[in-house]
């Protein structure tokens, strides 16, 4: 009679082999990159964002802040506040190649860390966004927002992809 029902060994080896399958699903979504052109994303994004306290803002800006040539890119949208006592900003950029990924999160890390150090001695709350801040890499897309609606807006890149 015990000969034919399986055995618990034998039943956990296909639930663990199920989980194994499952979590490879889910991290090849999350991983994974998107054929979505840019203009379609950068749309989704600047929906959402709160324009009265943020500006969309050109290449200049994006080169004295972060240190980045757009040009070097297949895409890029970046916002941030034009007040000087804020720490806002939204970054959205799709490299043209893998190797560029590197250079920007470290300007993102450089960005970040001297933000932080400006603002330690007078705005903690401005200190504290940026250790919150949403930074995500999707296949070609880099995502970054310094916001107190920064998850919301990360919500928004991650459903556009």
């Amino acid at each position: 009679m015990t000969g034919d029902m399986p055995g618990i060994p034998q039943v956990m080896k296909y639930i663990v082999l199920a989980l194994i399958v499952a979590y490879i699903v889910v991290l090849m979504l999350f991983t994974s990159g998107s054929n979505r052109p840019f203009e379609e994303v950068e749309a989704e994004i600047g929906n959402v964002i709160d324009t009265s306290a943020l500006t969309k803002v050109d290449a200049q800006r994006l080169k004295r802040n972060f240190g980045l040539n757009s040009a070097d890119y297949a895409g890029v949208m970046y916002y941030t506040s034009e007040s000087s006592m804020s720490v806002d900003e939204v970054l959205l950029i799709r490299v043209r190649r893998e190797d560029q990924i590197q250079e920007i999160t470290d300007a993102l890390d450089e960005r970040i860390s001297s933000r932080s150090s400006a603002f330690e001695e007078y705005a903690p709350e401005a200190v504290q966004l940026l250790k919150e801040a949403q930074r995500s890499v999707r296949g070609k897309y880099i995502f970054f927002a310094v916001s107190p609606d920064a998850g919301e807006y990360r919500a928004v890149f991650d459903r556009s992809l």
